[in-house]
């Protein structure tokens, strides 16, 4: 087997190359992310984009095995934010020179959904003079939905596959016609057919969960030719069919340092795509958004979803920052973008340097 200083300084990584860096410990692990960080700097720079984040509604259709807001999970208080409240959100990141936003909620689909998001695309744009990028992750919808939604003026979305191995996949899901891995597959791809800025993720350290499964999931992300990750720790829900399996799982320190060599890794796989640093990371380590971001991530998601709701948008236990408003999260992650020696590029969309050099080829 090759020695993890060959392995970083080759071109092309391959699945048993990438399991080595999964598995590295004291200097070599200081060497990959010295390597990835390195590499970040010279592609995208020591910029951090910010992107507001509207958690607009937790009512979903999908009952997947690992989420705190499927649809079965009759403990969670479900709400709906008014298009007044969304619509202000929007309008304090544009003031507040964020020049992007996410929208995101629960799996729905149907004409009146479809509709909703049509209308307050346009409404968005129309209050903010059109300088407000808006990324969309309100799951599968069929193409001709996510052209509408285009035209309206959405420009990224974000769909998870949450594990490329389909096996894995079928048991992280009910196994019927609204989970099917297929779908999922297909969905991307209308995505980037469409024309999107299209952006994926996974959860690290879920039950079942192998070294290889991670090696291709970034593989997959290479082969599928992505724009930009979401990827973060598993943390177990216990309203979720997934937390029987708590005692079989990585400890939270092991997923969380996981988390951090998948980053690193993808970063020098795909030099010059957007990587978000989760909030889940946040969860674990008081500072873990900071750690992700020093050795390659160069997003994060400031929370502006009104206060109240906050709380009831609860994927997992221990999320952070659900009694902060949107001041203060802001405030909070510009002194610590700093303290990680990186700089919030404020009024800058951030597009993903990959998806404009392949649309320029």
């Amino acid at each position: 087997m090759r020695s993890i200083s060959a392995i970083l300084q080759s071109d092309f990584l391959t699945k048993e190359d990438i399991i080595a860096l999964l598995t590295t410990e004291g200097e070599d692990k200081k060497l990959l992310f010295e390597t990835s960080s390195r590499i970040k700097k010279q592609y995208v720079d020591d910029i951090v984009y910010f992107r507001g984040l509207i958690e607009f509604s937790n009512v979903c259709d999908k009952n997947c095995f690992y989420c705190g807001i499927r649809k079965d999970n009759v403990k969670i208080k479900r709400y709906n934010l008014s298009d007044e409240e969304i619509v202000n959100a929007a309008v304090f990141a544009w003031k507040n020179r964020y020049a992007s936003i996410v929208m995101q909620s629960g799996e729905l689909t149907g004409s009146t959904f479809v509709n909703r998001i049509d209308k307050l695309l346009k409404t968005i744009h129309q209050r903010t003079n059109r300088e407000l990028h808006v990324t969309l992750s309100c799951g599968e919808q069929n193409k001709e939905t996510y052209r509408r939604w285009m035209e309206s003026g959405a420009h990224r979305y974000l769909l998870r596959i949450e594990s490329s191995n389909p096996e894995l996949y079928k048991k992280l899901h009910p196994d019927d016609e609204k989970h099917r891995f297929e779908n999922r597959i297909k969905a991307l791809r209308a995505l980037q057919d469409t024309g999107y800025q299209t952006g994926t993720g996974i959860m690290i350290g879920l039950p079942f969960q192998t070294l290889e499964d991670l090696a291709n999931d970034l593989l997959f992300m290479r082969d599928f030719d992505i724009d930009m990750v979401g990827m973060g720790p598993y943390i177990e829900h216990r309203d979720t069919p997934l937390y029987q399996y708590k005692d079989q799982l990585l400890s939270v320190d092991e997923r969380f340092q996981l988390t951090l060599k998948m980053v690193a890794i993808l970063r020098i796989m795909m030099k010059d795509i957007n990587i978000a640093s989760a909030t889940a990371l946040q969860a674990i380590d008081k500072i873990g958004r900071e750690k992700a971001i020093k050795i390659g991530a160069n997003v994060i998601m400031p929370n502006i979803t009104p206060g109240k709701y906050r709380d009831d948008y609860k994927l997992y236990e221990n999320k952070p920052c659900t009694d902060e408003n949107a001041e203060d999260c802001s405030n909070c992650l510009e002194a610590r973008i700093a303290m990680a020696e990186n700089e919030v590029a404020l009024g800058e969309w951030g597009d993903s340097l990959h998806f404009r050099m392949r649309n320029t080829k």
